[in-house]
């Protein structure tokens, strides 16, 4: 006999928000992975500012499931839409 799957319930906080973001900064130790998510902004042709509006910590399993998450994703859309292209934002050199 095969045991009941569990139930899961998605609720929203009171605080909760959807923001876009065009940057996420990463750090590591050796506990967790914080994941700092920030728009950036071509303020001249040679600053670029980012400012950052959230910080999450995830330990190291959730990491490596949002990457396994992130990587089926990204294929399934590749599959739909083409492959996508990492080119540097114009003026800044850099892809973050």
């Amino acid at each position: 006999m095969t045991p009941n799957p569990t139930r899961i319930v998605l609720h929203k906080t009171a605080d909760y928000r959807e923001t876009y973001a065009n940057s996420v900064q990463i750090r590591v130790n050796l506990w967790d992975f914080y994941l700092m998510f920030g728009t950036i902004n071509q303020s001249g042709p040679e600053q670029v500012e980012i400012q950052n509006f959230q910080g999450v910590f995830v330990s190291p399993q959730q990491a490596k499931a949002l990457l396994g998450l992130l990587q089926q994703n990204v294929g399934q859309y590749e599959a739909a839409f083409g492959e996508i292209k990492l080119e540097p934002r114009a003026g800044s050199g850099f892809v973050q």
